[in-house]
This record gives C-alpha cells, structure tokens and sequence, in this order.
C-alpha cells in the first residue's frame, strides 16, 4: 500500500487542519530564512550549482501529504509529465548506480529553472543554503555550512546565529500527531522523484 492512501485514514477537516498546522509552520520558516539571508545580504539566484540537483531525502509524512496536495492542484497533462520525469530520473540514477557513477539530476519539479510546486516545497527545499544551528538533546549543538554558492558570495562574513531546532521541534510535533491520525508507524525515506512515483502507484 502507497503512504498517500494514508490519507483515506484521515478525516477531511482533521487533514485539512493538519495542511493549515504545516502551512503556519511554513511560514514561519520561511521568514526565519529570509532574515537571516538579508542580513548577509544573499540571494539565492543565478546558482550553478543548483541545489535542485541535490538527491535530498525527505523524512514526514505530512509533508508527503503536502505535496500530493500541490501535485492535485496541476492540470493532468502537467502532472503526466511531472511523473514521465520523475521516471528519467529514477532510471538514470539506477543506471548510473549500477555504473557508480555519481551523478546530479535536476528535480522533477524544476521547470525552467523554477519549481512549479514552491508553495509545497519541503522544509529542507526551504532552509538549505545559509549556515545553521541545530540542538539536538543531551548534545552539544552543530553548526552546519551554507552550501558552495554561499560560501563563494559570503563565506567571508561573520556567522549569524541562525537556530533551525524550534522549526525541527514544530514539525516533529505535527508529524507525530498525523502518525497518531494514520496510524503509521514506518520509516520514510525518498525523493521527490520517488515521492511522485509513489502518488501514482
């Protein structure tokens, strides 16, 4: 059975409650970015090295869900072709595996530079880039790098205190409540490629 048929399991006001809960969460991360980017006075545009050809792993459900939502907001001949590239990319990083060779693919959802999905990105599409803290408990805290294109443009500037813990905690706790809803109790670990492919099984 596909995680979206999870969704079945959740009543229609519970889940959409649950999407308002994510969208809050969102936005909140979204702004703790977006001032602490300010401050260092970076933009993420004109990147060569686009982080959409990361093979980033997504670990929630709700964020599944979420994503399912803004692929149903697509027109059938977009979302046909949305999973026609999510199929390339799969096979080409098969091939490539069985080859190993290590390769960067562009995500499924990049379309001329731009995701069709940005609303319903997920939260790592949201907070990757600028340096970090994260807390994790009864550990000493991690400071993580920005990613090359930051460190290319502001490597050179002092740090600014950017703690992503309160935005982790926020989305652990709704993820445990939509895990309470389901009943699930699996692991997830898969890539918007994978995700998508996911919906359509």
């Amino acid at each position: 059975m596909s995680l979206s048929s999870k969704i079945d399991l959740i009543e229609p006001a519970v889940l959409a409650d649950f999407m308002q809960q994510l969208k809050r969460i969102n936005a909140v991360m979204d702004d703790a970015y977006d001032r602490a980017a300010q401050q260092y006075g970076f933009a993420c545009d004109g990147c060569r090295d686009n982080c959409c050809r990361t093979r980033f792993y997504h670990h929630t459900l709700i964020e599944y869900l979420y994503l399912k939502e803004g692929l149903m907001t697509l027109n059938a001949d977009r979302q046909d072709r949305v999973k026609l590239r999510a199929i390339t990319v799969m096979d080409t990083i098969e091939k490539a595996r069985d080859n190993r060779e290590a390769i960067r693919l562009m995500c499924p959802l990049n379309v001329d530079t731009r995701c069709i999905l940005y609303p319903y990105r997920p939260m790592i599409c949201r907070l990757h880039g600028i340096p970090h803290e994260l807390k994790k408990p009864g550990q000493p805290g991690i400071v993580g790098p920005g990613c090359d294109t930051f460190d290319s443009r502001c490597g050179h500037k002092p740090y600014i205190p950017f703690d992503r813990t309160p935005l982790y905690r926020e989305m652990a706790r709704l993820e445990q409540e939509v895990r309470q809803a389901t009943g699930f109790e699996g692991k997830i670990r898969m890539t918007v490629s994978e995700m998508i492919l996911d919906f359509h099984s």
